[in-house]
């Protein structure tokens, strides 16, 4: 630990350094959001303290705010100024990409390059200023964020006289002062260390004067104290407790008064304390020799350096790993953020991963398909989401639902809703999740006088759901237990995402804005004009269509009179994390698109500037996949007028009537088709096909043709 053999050498004990974990944590987080791959050195602060007890030394420390603020952060480090436990320290961070970089580095190189900074500080007189330039240090590092483990390796660059000073006396300064000198010099330090100016300025001169008190002065005022010819002794903050050596920062402290004063004798004072006040039998006062050549003193003539720090006496680096002792929730939070956060490194860095955290999903059916993609959300970083269902876990559904076990299946099943919330919060319990148990009202299902009133509560909730979430899935089984929701969110004007499943094929598709959206210029909703107002978008472009806007009847009932395999989703099992997986991403796309629920839509062949423009690739309408064939192909459906759930009409009529309305359109299957003039649209078609009919039996070859 000691430098040098001889007793007459001065001997200087290495300075130690101490890491906090909130340091790591800080790297960590400056690592993943905003260095990435960049490898360019970083100016970071230590702190230390004179030493306060008899048989400890002070470390020089790292804290969390001992690294640069993130954007958006505001810094903390200035706080320090004036703290006498925290004397800041300048420092510079070389942290690699990889651990064969760290090895890899030219070590001797940093430091050198490091002790030349403070080589230049002596020489121009910046040290005088500001004596914290002395103690410059030097850390690389590699942190390896997949294991929460930190390589490192500390230095703290000491220029070496040539040859080494002389140690001519060092002793307890109460056993060099008198009594009363003592008591001066004691009420000088304390002052200096109380006074919020210099309690963290740890290098300084002690003036003695006769018949006077000991005054404390800066090193900038060298040159006044020596046109008063007093006595000047050197002190400084001493983090060492030995009683034989003086530490670390006396090394550079004698260069610089050599280097500067030419002084060659010199008389120092290795400041400790007790309880935050000044103890004299603790601290020491020696007196050193130095006999360098006199070309030392210039500026070209740069000295040797040492300074990296010993890991048990040998020139290693360290090695400190942060898994264990971290809260099992916060580190699978970290690591399931890991590789998004790396996405932003090269691939994607305009992912914007507190959008995706703070957007709030709200997940109608936690069947096979809602499932899969609340884990999907949870992937790519939603971390707000509600599960809506009222069905119970059965037997079969473990191996095709993912979030269920064998467990919930007992004793006649949990219910989805909170079994999949259990499920979520095992995964990533710092997940967002609600789960309501709640049957969503559907057409075609019609309600007796004493369900009314629980049947309406749910339309009210479903519809409070709705406007507080931004995004809605529909995962739901049958067609009619959709629509509801798809008039809610066209009402609202809410991203709604549909995933509907066949035994070897599956849609899924986003809904386009509601047909009274801000960008749709309403003059009156019950005007006659209403059909073409449904129909208008961003910037006048028709809008996109929803779910039902293809269809030419309403929503009824699907699953009366239907045998088994007709009642239960039968789809081929790799179908729906498919199509869940193509939901999330559909759903990630849009939200990162500037024109959001307004975006047009594209398809795959699409040369159109969108698709070049935005990042995560082209945005569809509608994907549509047979996995019988292996293929997929990306549609556009335009919405109709005659919709009944998302044409203006419906919705206007929903606006003016509330539950009236949507209680009438679940007791009357034809009521929809009514409004919407599907029924009268059907009536025309049933005509047409009479007369093509009529066409056929007139034919001289009196064959039947199928249509």
């Amino acid at each position: 630990m000691a430098e040098g053999a001889s007793e007459s050498i001065l001997q200087f004990a290495p300075f130690q350094s101490s890491v906090d974990e909130g340091f790591w944590h800080r790297l960590s987080s400056l690592k993943l959001n905003e260095l990435g791959i960049d490898e360019s050195p970083l100016s970071i602060t230590g702190f230390y303290a004179p030493c306060a007890h008899q048989q400890v030394s002070n470390h020089l420390i790292l804290l969390s705010e001992s690294l640069p603020p993130e954007k958006g952060e505001q810094s903390i480090t200035g706080t320090s100024h004036g703290n006498r436990n925290r004397c800041a320290v300048p420092g510079i961070l070389y942290n690699t990409n990889t651990i064969e970089g760290f090895h890899a580095l030219d070590k001797q190189s940093l430091l050198k390059e490091e002790a030349k900074r403070i080589w230049d500080d002596v020489h121009s007189g910046a040290a005088e200023k500001d004596p914290a330039l002395l103690s410059r240090f030097l850390l690389v590092s590699f942190a390896d964020l997949k294991k929460w483990s930190f390589h490192y390796w500390f230095a703290f660059p000491a220029l070496v006289l040539d040859p080494p000073a002389t140690l001519v006396d060092l002793k307890p300064a109460s056993k060099f002062f008198s009594l009363e000198e003592a008591e001066s010099l004691s009420s000088a330090c304390n002052e200096w260390r109380n006074s919020c100016a210099t309690a963290d300025v740890p290098y300084f001169l002690i003036i003695f004067a006769s018949n006077s008190p000991v005054i404390i002065r800066h090193l900038s005022d060298w040159d006044s104290c020596q046109q008063d010819s007093h006595k000047i002794m050197f002190g400084f903050y001493d983090p060492c407790h030995l009683p034989n050596n003086p530490g670390w920062p006396l090394r550079n402290y004698l260069a610089l008064i050599y280097s500067r004063w030419n002084l060659k004798n010199i008389r120092f004072l290795c400041y400790r304390e007790n309880r935050g006040f000044a103890d004299m039998s603790l601290s020491l006062v020696g007196e050193a020799l130095i006999s360098v050549a006199q070309e030392w003193r210039h500026q070209q003539h740069m000295p040797n350096v040492v300074g990296w720090e010993l890991n048990r006496g040998k020139r290693v680096s360290r090695c400190i790993t942060l898994a264990k002792s971290m809260d099992p929730s916060r580190l699978a939070e970290s690591a399931a953020n890991l590789n998004l956060k790396l996405m932003r490194w090269r691939a994607l860095p305009s992912l914007d991963l507190k959008m995706l955290s703070t957007t709030k999903c709200l997940l109608l059916g936690a069947g096979t398909l809602g499932c899969q993609v609340a884990r999907m959300l949870m992937a790519w970083g939603v971390r707000k989401i509600t599960l809506l269902d009222n069905g119970r876990v059965a037997m079969s559904n473990p191996l095709r639902q993912s979030l269920y076990t064998l467990d919930d299946c007992l004793n006649g099943g949990d219910y989805k809703a909170t079994a999949a919330v259990k499920s979520l919060k095992r995964i990533l319990p710092a997940v967002e999740v609600e789960g309501i148990v709640m049957a969503i009202p559907m057409p075609g299902h019609p309600v007796s006088a004493k369900e009314e009133n629980s049947v309406l509560g749910d339309c009210r909730r479903l519809h409070d759901l709705v406007d507080s979430h931004d995004v809605v899935f529909l995962l739901t089984d049958t067609r009619e237990s959709r629509w509801l929701p798809t008039l809610l969110c066209a009402n609202a004007n809410k991203i709604a995402i549909t995933a509907a499943l066949g035994f070897d094929s599956f849609l899924v598709m986003r809904h386009g804005a509601g047909p009274f959206s801000s960008t749709c210029k309403v003059a009156d909703a019950l005007s006659a004009d209403m059909g073409n107002l449904s129909l208008c978008g961003v910037d006048g472009e028709q809008r996109l269509g929803c779910y039902f806007c293809s269809d030419v009847v309403a929503p009824i009932d699907s699953t009366a009179n239907r045998t088994l395999d007709q009642q239960c989703t039968v789809t081929r099992p790799g179908l729906a994390p498919i199509a869940s997986a193509l939901a999330v991403e559909l759903l990630v796309g849009l939200l990162h698109h500037p024109l959001g629920i307004y975006a047009e839509a594209e398809i795959a062949s699409s040369s159109g500037t969108g698709s070049s423009n935005q990042p995560l690739g082209i945005l569809p309408h509608q994907i549509r996949g047979y996995i019988s064939q292996f293929s997929q192909m990306t549609l556009v459906g335009h919405s109709s007028s005659s919709c009944t759930a998302c044409c203006s009409i419906v919705v206007s009529e929903y606006k003016r009537r509330g539950m009236d309305f949507i209680l009438q359109a679940i007791n009357y299957p034809t009521y929809l088709e009514d409004l919407t003039g599907l029924t009268e649209l059907m009536r025309s078609a049933n005509s047409s096909q009479v007369d093509w009919d009529n066409e056929a039996e007139t034919d001289d070859d009196g064959e039947c043709v199928e249509i």
